[in-house]
């Protein structure tokens, strides 16, 4: 389960590291948000699918690979810790609205969508609000695997007609993963907000 414990405020600041190899992965993952975007809307056919689920699954892989070499390399960061977190939403965002956008997802299927695009705002929201008060929020083994449902969703989703093509299945399994990771999406959601709720009515300060 997410969990949210209180940690004292480090007396000296993390340096930002601009330039640190984990940092400029999240970079990248920030560029393949309008990337993924531009190929969904202006290309046609088999090369749209394909080079969309191709960007999407690279930037996947950095979103794994800047935490673990910050972490091995010692290089963890402030600015990486900003803009970790956003760089994962905004692909996530982007790519379920442009799916939207081609009725890839559409029917009962856009409420799955709206739960993980809400989720993700009101959590935000929450993380801002328990950072003023100077309180971590642990993420949990069983919000990783949403994470994970949600991106191999993703991924067959953005194979679309030429994953059905090629295995008579991508956007049905795509569409299934997808509220898997919806319902997922909603148990983390409110232990996230039920760990979070003491701080939030009591404003106490821990």
């Amino acid at each position: 389960m997410d969990g949210v414990t209180s940690r004292p405020v480090p007396t000296r600041p993390v340096p930002a590291r601009p330039f640190a190899l984990p940092n400029l992965l999240t970079y990248a993952r920030l560029a393949a948000v309008p990337l993924v975007a531009m190929v969904l809307f202006f290309l046609e056919g088999d090369i749209k699918n394909w080079l969309a689920l191709a960007i999407f699954l690279l930037a996947s892989i950095t979103d794994y690979l800047d935490g673990y070499l910050a972490r091995a390399w010692d290089q963890q960061s402030t600015l990486g810790r900003m803009l970790d977190p956003i760089a994962d939403k905004l692909l996530v965002g982007a790519t379920l609205l442009m799916l939207v956008a081609d009725q890839t997802i559409s029917g009962w299927s856009l409420w799955a969508a709206l739960i993980i695009l809400s989720r993700e705002i009101l959590v935000s929201g929450l993380r801002e609000f328990l950072a003023e008060l100077r309180v971590m929020v642990a993420v949990s083994r069983l919000a990783k695997w949403k994470t994970g449902v949600q991106m191999v969703a993703l991924g067959f989703l953005l194979a679309g007609e030429a994953g059905n093509a090629a295995c008579g299945c991508s956007t049905s399994v795509g569409l299934v993963l997808l509220w898997i990771a919806a319902l997922l999406t909603i148990y983390t959601g409110f232990d996230y907000f039920r760990a979070g709720l003491k701080y939030v009515i009591s404003e106490q300060v821990p």
